[in-house]
C-alpha cells in the first residue's frame, strides 16, 4: 500500500532498557542463602516474560498488517489492470430509452453479454476455430441480454440468434475512426463494425430496450472461467460426438456419454461452442442457456469467501476473461453487478430465445418473428418478470406513471409536425400512404403544418412521438394526446429536428391509434423456447447422425 493510504502508524519499539527491571522492583535480599531468589520471584519472572512476548507479538502483528494491506492493494491494482474497457456505444443513432422508475424509485439493469469468435491470439487459436480467420475482425456469435428487475427479485436472459438479419445503425470504430454506414446484415458482424458499442446499439434499435453495460469473453475466457468454478454440470440424452461428417465440416469436438457430466476447461468451451450435433443454431442457445443457469447455481452453493484460493482463481479468471464497458470496468464495480445476480432466486431466472421465424431470402438465417418478439422486448421495457414465481406483485414495485404533461410552446397551428411511415417490417412491407394518412387526422386536430416524410419508409416496431429538445417537450405530448398516442411513447431523441411522429409496425391501420394490452407476468410467447433457471432436469437431445 502507498505511504498516503496507511491511517496510522505502527506501534513504537519501546527502549530495550525499559524492559530491565528498575531498582525499586528488585526486592530486598534476605534469608540465609543470601544471593536466592526470594519467595514469588519466579512468577513475577514469568510475568514480565510474558508481557515483552505480547509487545513483540504486537509489533509483529501490525508489520503483518501492514505489509498484507498493501500487499492486498496492489493486488487489486492489478486486478483493475486485467480489464480492458472500451466505450459504451459507438454512434448516436439509439432509438431506446430507460425505463420508468418503479414506485420506490428504483430503475432495471440491462447488461448485454457478447462471445467472440477471435482467432487473434495463439491461446485462441489452440482452442478452436478456423486457423484462415486468424487476423479477422471477431464476430459475436454469441448474443446474450442480461435483464436484472428493478427490484433485484427476477432476471431474464435473452439471446438473439447470430444469424438473424436486422438493421445495424452507423456505427464508429473507436481505434481507428472508421465510420461503417447503415446496413441490413445479421447481426454477429457487428462486432466487426465498431466494437461491442455497435452491437449494442443495434441492439437497442432492434428492442427499444435501453442498455447499461456489455461485457464479452472469447474462448480463451471461458476456459478460464470454467476452470475457475470448478466446473459446471450439463446433461445429454444421447451419447454426442461433435465431429466433420461428409456432409458437414467443423464441429466443436464436443464427445460425451449420455448422462450428467462436469465440464470445465476446453470441454466447456465445446459445449457452448456445439451446433451440429444439437441439430441448428437455435439449440445451441438452448444449451448456451442450460449452461449458464448450472453455472449460476453452482455459484450460489459455493461460498468462495472463506476459500481465499477459489475467490482469488475466479478475481483472476474474471478479470482477465472480460473486456467490458467502461463505466464498470473497476473489480469493484464487477464484484456488485455479480452479487446483485446472485441475490436472485433461481426459479426466477428465466433463459429464452427471441422468437423468429424463416428468412425467406436465406434459408440459412432467420428474423425476429415481429409480434412475438414485439411481446417479449415490451415485457423488457415495463420491467414485466418472465416467470409466475413472484405472486401477485409480479416483477415486484407497480412502475411509476406517466410524467405529467408539460405545457406547450406554440398554438397547433404553429407547430410544425413530420409524421414518418415505419409501419415495414423484416416479413411485411409498409403500408403505402401511411404517413400521409395520420397526417391528416393531425391536419383536422389543428396542427395545419403536418405533412408526411416522403424519403422513404422506416421499421420500427412501436408507434412513438420524438422532440429534440426540452423546449418542444410539451408540443410533443400534445401531439401524442391528439393521437391517443400513451405519454410512454414520447421520447427525447438527438435524431429528429422538430416534433416527429413516427408510425410503427403497431399501427398499421385505422386512424385512432390501438390500445395495447399489458403484458402479464410469465406470458412469454410459445416459441420462446424458455428455461427456469432451477429447473436441472433439462438434458440436450443429440441429433442421430451425431450420435455414437
Amino acid at each position: 500500500m502507498a505511504q498516503s493510504e496507511v491511517r496510522g502508524e505502527a506501534p513504537a519499539v519501546e527502549d530495550t532498557m525499559s524492559l530491565k527491571p528498575k531498582a525499586s522492583d528488585m526486592p530486598a535480599r534476605s534469608g540465609r542463602h543470601g544471593g536466592g531468589r526470594p519467595p514469588g520471584r519466579a512468577q513475577t519472572d514469568r510475568r514480565r516474560r510474558r508481557r515483552r512476548v505480547l509487545r513483540w507479538s504486537a509489533i509483529v502483528l501490525a508489520v503483518v498488517i501492514l505489509g498484507t494491506a498493501g500487499a492486498g492493494y496492489a493486488y487489486y491494482q492489478h486486478l483493475n489492470g486485467n480489464i480492458r474497457k472500451g466505450a459504451r456505444a459507438n454512434g448516436d443513432d439509439s432509438k431506446a430509452h430507460r425505463t420508468a422508475p418503479n414506485a420506490d424509485g428504483e430503475t432495471p439493469l440491462n447488461i448485454l453479454l457478447i462471445g467472440s469468435d477471435s482467432r487473434n491470439s495463439a491461446e485462441n487459436l489452440k482452442l478452436g476455430g478456423n486457423r484462415s480467420h486468424a487476423g479477422d475482425p471477431p464476430l459475436a456469435d454469441v448474443q446474450m441480454l442480461i435483464h436484472l428487475s428493478a427490484d433485484r427479485e427476477s432476471a431474464s436472459m435473452v439471446s438473439i440468434p447470430r444469424d438473424t438479419r436486422v438493421d445495424i445503425p452507423e456505427c464508429t470504430d473507436p481505434e481507428t475512426g472508421k465510420v461503417y454506414p447503415p446496413t441490413n446484415d445479421i447481426i454477429n458482424v457487428t462486432l466487426a463494425r465498431g466494437g461491442a458499442g455497435c452491437t449494442l446499439l443495434t441492439w437497442e434499435n432492434l428492442t427499444g430496450v435501453y442498455i447499461d453495460h456489455w461485457m464479452t469473453i472469447d474462448f480463451a475466457g471461458v476456459v478460464r472461467m470454467a476452470d475457475a468454478i470448478g466446473g459446471v454440470d450439463v446433461c445429454v440424452k444421447q451419447n454426442v460426438w461433435d465431429h466433420p461428417t461428409p456432409q458437414v465440416s467443423g464441429g466443436s469436438g464436443l464427445k460425451m456419454r449420455a448422462g450428467t457430466h462436469k465440464v470445465k476447461g476446453k470441454q466447456a468451451l465445446q459445449w457452448l461452442r456445439t451446433r451440429h450435433a444439437w441439430g441448428d443454431d437455435l439449440m445451441r442457445a438452448r444449451a448456451q442457456h442450460m449452461y449458464l443457469n448450472s453455472m449460476i447455481r453452482t455459484l450460489k452453493k459455493q461460498n468462495v469467501f472463506t476459500d481465499t484460493g477459489r475467490l482469488m482463481d475466479l478475481a483472476e479468471a474474471a478479470t482477465k476473461s472480460l473486456k467490458v464497458s467502461e463505466e464498470i470496468g473497476t473489480v469493484k464495480k464487477l464484484y456488485d453487478l455479480g452479487m446483485q445476480l446472485k441475490s436472485v432466486p433461481s426459479d426466477r431466472i428465466t433463459s429464452v430465445t427471441m422468437p423468429n421465424v424463416k428468412d425467406p431470402d436465406n434459408e440459412n438465417h432467420v428474423l425476429p418473428d415481429e409480434a412475438n418478439a414485439h411481446k417479449m422486448w415490451q415485457m423488457l421495457q415495463d420491467d414485466v418478470a418472465f416467470d409466475k414465481n413472484g405472486g401477485k406483485s409480479e416483477s415486484g414495485k407497480a412502475a411509476s406513471k406517466d410524467k405529467p404533461a408539460k405545457t406547450p410552446s406554440l398554438d397547433a397551428a404553429r407547430l410544425g409536425v413530420l409524421v414518418q411511415n415505419a409501419t415495414r417490417t423484416s416479413t411485411e412491407a409498409a403500408v403505402q400512404q401511411r404517413a400521409s394518412a395520420i397526417g391528416q387526422v393531425l391536419v383536422q386536430k389543428g396542427y395545419a403544418r403536418a405533412q408526411a416524410d416522403t424519403s422513404g419508409s422506416l421499421a420500427e416496431d412501436k408507434t412513438v412521438v420524438r422532440y429534440p429538445s426540452a423546449d418542444l417537450e410539451g408540443d410533443a405530448q400534445a401531439v401524442a394526446k391528439a393521437l391517443g398516442i400513451p405519454m410512454s411513447a414520447v421520447q427525447k431523441s438527438t435524431g429528429v429536428s422538430g416534433v416527429t411522429v413516427v408510425v410503427g409496425a403497431d399501427w398499421r391501420e385505422g386512424t385512432s391509434y390501438p390500445k395495447q394490452s399489458k403484458p402479464k407476468a410469465g406470458d412469454l410467447p410459445a416459441n420462446s423456447d424458455a428455461v427456469n433457471g432451477s429447473d436441472t432436469t433439462k438434458c440436450m437431445d443429440v441429433y442421430s447422425v451425431y450420435q455414437w
